[in-house]
């Protein structure tokens, strides 16, 4: 009964936004998702810096600083640490590191096209865990879009000219932890307190420092602080640069999880994903062209655009059913007034 009440109760939740928050929050995490992909690729493969891991630090550290600085000058909200904290939040940090660690991995060891394509699994995986964790269900258009984003997804990996055992076991990885990350920030979100921002902090706080640890464990850090081109200052800028997206990244995943529903964030990547695959063809020199790839890509794209379009042009959040909330509901108010009375 709790997990249903939970359920009904972010489904509510995400129906009171306005569409304008809703799409407004997409455009921003479409934009940020665009933009360090880009940023990280420029580091991790134009400049050959050889620690993805240590990126990922960088960005933990930067979120830290900003919200710790941001809380402390009263700009934004959320509660002081204490024991309850850890158990409030778990999962969520080890499913965050997971993220980073695989999404960088990735990010490294593909094209920018082949890359964005083979993200899309992502989607199908969160609805997935929506239905189950979440308890949702989804309209038939719905599920046809997603179904038709992993098919074209299928096609153009499927002719993948530069086929690589690891960066696809650390793609799909990747895919995986997106989405328990997404599906549990949502639950997060909406039956622990913490907000946003508490999220945010809290997860970077708890596993910044065995992060570190193992990053020196393995020599990744050694390797990090050796790099050769730590005196040139458009690296530097980029690596900053790349701190602070990973940040406002994080930021517009939580802000686009609240306003909306984890599957909606997952799939906004599409949204950003012709400009990636195509930027991708002329930035960092190792796409390989091939037909079957290119209409892979556009399979996606349509698939990704239907659901955009479904999704943004609909009164209700995708995966809620306005008669199915209603059923939640009664009985569910029923239950907590025969416990409040009881008392």
């Amino acid at each position: 009964m709790r997990e249903l009440k939970m359920s009904a109760q972010v489904s509510l939740e995400t129906a009171e936004h306005p569409r304008l928050l809703k799409l407004s929050s997409a455009l921003f995490y479409a934009g940020s998702s665009f933009l360090i992909t880009v940023v990280n690729k420029t580091v991790l493969t134009s400049y050959r810096f050889p620690s993805y891991l240590f990126v990922g630090i960088g960005q933990m550290i930067t979120t830290i600083v900003v919200l710790y600085l941001a809380k402390i000058n009263n700009t934004v909200k959320f509660p002081d640490f204490d024991k309850s904290i850890i158990l409030k939040i778990f999962p969520l940090p080890l499913l965050y590191v997971g993220n980073h660690v695989t999404g960088l991995a990735s990010t490294k060891k593909l094209s920018l096209p082949m890359f964005t394509v083979l993200r899309k699994f992502t989607i199908l995986m969160t609805m997935i865990l929506e239905a189950y964790l979440l308890r949702k269900t989804f309209p038939r258009r719905i599920i046809c879009s997603v179904v038709t984003i992993v098919f074209g997804a299928m096609v153009a990996a499927s002719s993948d000219l530069a086929f690589d055992v690891e960066a696809y076991t650390f793609i799909l990885l990747n895919d995986a932890f997106t989405a328990a990350t997404g599906v549990y920030t949502k639950k997060k979100l909406g039956d622990q307190g913490l907000g946003k921002y508490g999220v945010l902090f809290y997860n970077s706080l708890i596993i910044v420092l065995p992060t570190i640890l193992a990053s020196a464990f393995i020599g990744d850090l050694h390797k990090a602080l050796s790099f050769k081109d730590w005196n040139n200052i458009i690296f530097i800028v980029c690596f900053l640069l790349s701190c602070f997206m990973g940040f406002l990244l994080m930021y517009s995943i939580v802000l686009c999880s609240y306003y909306n529903s984890a599957l909606t964030t997952t799939v906004v990547g599409a949204i950003k994903n012709v400009a990636v695959a195509y930027v991708g063809i002329f930035v960092g020199g190792d796409y390989l062209f091939s037909w079957t790839n290119f209409l892979g890509l556009s399979i996606c794209m349509s698939g990704g655009l239907a659901y955009s379009f479904l999704t943004f042009n609909s009164s209700q959040p995708p995966g809620n059913n306005p008669e199915e909330t209603q059923e939640q509901k009664i009985p569910i108010t029923e239950d907590l007034s025969k416990k409040l009375s009881q008392r």
